[in-house]
Order: structure tokens, then sequence, then C-alpha cells
């Protein structure tokens, strides 16, 4: 069962800045570009599973979409290569901009 994360525990984990704690946007590039969280890995969802190799498997991830479907299979696709914490963003960006959370504007 994937943990399912609100906006606000998604905020009060980004705000204790734990190194522990990977979060990944797994949307597209052009979704990127109106705005993720600040300072957050981007890896697109067709994407993750080229990536999982790079990736620290003691580490802790959130997940994030734009509602929270993609990240969902994301979580999905990384417990199936041996993740054991990973977390999915419930409502993901549109929650978060609902909830006016900072933002940031990437190429």
């Amino acid at each position: 069962m994937i943990e399912q994360l609100l906006a606000h525990e998604v905020l009060d984990i980004y705000n204790k800045k734990d190194s522990d704690y990977i979060f990944i946007d797994v949307r597209e590039p052009q979704e990127w570009a109106e705005g993720t969280i600040p300072n957050i890995k981007k890896i697109s969802l067709g994407d993750i599973e080229n990536h999982l190799d790079e990736l620290d498997k003691s580490k802790k991830y959130i997940m994030v979409c734009r509602v929270g479907g993609r990240s969902n299979k994301a979580c999905s696709i990384m417990e199936e290569y041996g993740f054991k914490d990973v977390s999915n963003f419930q409502g993901g960006m549109l929650a978060w901009n609902d909830s006016d959370f900072p933002t940031e504007i990437t190429e």
C-alpha cells in the first residue's frame, strides 16, 4: 500500500529540508515550465525506469505530478524495483498551487 500524503503534509516535510527525503516531479517538461516545487528533481514518468539506477534506495521519496495519478504509478514502479519508502503526493501540483505554497518556474 502506497502512502498518500496531502498538501500540508508534503509542505511540512519539504520545509524540514531533511536530506533523507527526495522529491521527484514526474510530469512532462511543458508542465514543469508552468511551475514546480522549488529545487526538486524532475524525471518524467515515461523516463523514470531509465533513472532508477541513479537513485539511492535508502532515501525516502515523495512523488509529485499534477493531481496524483502519474505519481502514484511512479511509486508502484519504484516499489517493483525495490524502493522501500516511496510516498505519493495526493492532489499534486493542483493542491500545492491551491494552497499558495512556493513554486518556481524552470526552463
